[in-house]
């Protein structure tokens, strides 16, 4: 597959989604109910993605819908700053908030997240809030999972993947399951199925494709054999410590390891792990050194206290997977 056709266009990567503010204890070994004290970083999947492929050198935008308060003003100058095009972001005009994420790091396997995600901008981003100019001019749509949960952001994003279809855009679907977020796990499998079905490269953990399917303990053989009869060219399948899969539609199969770092907390592995698989393919490396490249940024990010300010750089990255080898 080659992510790197149309190279006249402005853009390699727009990520569509939620962008929300992680809060994240300072105080680690300890319950939330005891912490005292948080740091802020940007948070949500598609605005750590686009984060992410920043810092390792894409040209990035953004399409999602903030606050028009001192936390969107927050998330955009973070973006900017790292030269993310912020032309697709909108600015809620009826007073709705950003969600919020408290972040708990009892122990590096006890940790967890209370979030505040009732009636958050990110999920009133409307159809009309979507404009093919600016999709046209990417290269790769990447969508989250989580953007599908709710009406309008769901058909907001229905509609920004059949805009990448009509204009040979290649559509990236990181699964990004959050069970708050949905009404039930049929409605779930509905539209996570409906895009999957439309995605080039596709993205996820076995529980989130289990998810997907509506079933429980599936397996890969059937997962892939099932998006091959449609659009997809690449399912990534992820394992957690036993690493992650790629199959092609070609019949390839790659593996590659989970790689060993000190973890501090659990949260940002996914964001990371699909940051650096993509930049990989965009690098023009073969598929299984961008499973490498994600799995390498994966254990970075797990082993810092962010999500967002932890995502690496290539060098970071390719030094982890020459330590390791």
């Amino acid at each position: 597959m080659n992510l790197n056709k149309h190279s006249e266009r402005k853009f390699d990567l727009i990520t569509v989604g939620r962008a929300c503010i992680d809060l994240n204890a300072v105080e680690y070994n300890r319950p939330m109910e005891e912490t005292m004290t948080f740091s802020k970083y940007v948070g949500g999947s598609p605005a750590n993605i686009a984060i992410g492929t920043a810092k390792l050198g894409l040209k990035v935008g953004f399409i999602g819908k903030i606050s028009d308060d001192q936390h969107g003003r927050f998330i955009e100058k973070y973006m900017r700053d790292l030269d993310i095009n912020t032309a697709g972001m909108v600015k809620d005009t009826a007073g709705r908030k950003v969600g919020l994420a408290f972040t708990e790091i009892k122990s590096p396997e006890e940790c967890s997240i209370l979030m505040y995600r009732e009636t958050v901008a990110d999920l009133y981003l409307t159809p009309e809030e979507i404009s093919e100019d600016y999709i046209k001019e990417t290269r790769v749509l990447l969508i989250s999972g989580t953007a599908l949960a709710q009406s309008p952001s769901r058909e907001a994003v229905l509609k920004a993947v059949h805009l990448a279809r009509k204009n040979d855009v290649i559509v990236a679907f990181e699964l990004d399951y959050r069970p708050y977020t949905w009404k039930n796990t049929e409605e779930t499998a509905v539209y996570y199925s409906l895009v999957a079905e439309q995605a080039d490269v596709i993205i996820g953990t076995r529980d989130e494709f289990d998810m997907m399917e509506n079933q429980v303990d599936g397996n890969n053989e059937a997962t892939k054999a099932h998006l091959f009869q449609h659009q997809a060219e690449i399912v990534v399948i992820k394992h957690g410590v036993e690493g992650s899969f790629a199959y092609t539609k070609a019949g390839e199969t790659f593996r590659a390891q989970a790689y060993k770092t000190k973890v501090l907390k659990t949260f940002g592995a996914g964001d990371s792990y699909a940051s650096a698989f993509l930049y990989g393919l965009f690098s023009g490396e073969n598929i299984e050194t961008a499973l490498k490249f994600g799995s390498a940024a994966a254990s970075i990010v797990v082993s810092k206290h962010s999500s967002s300010d932890a995502m690496p750089t290539a060098d970071e990255i390719k030094a982890l997977i020459a330590q390791a080898e």
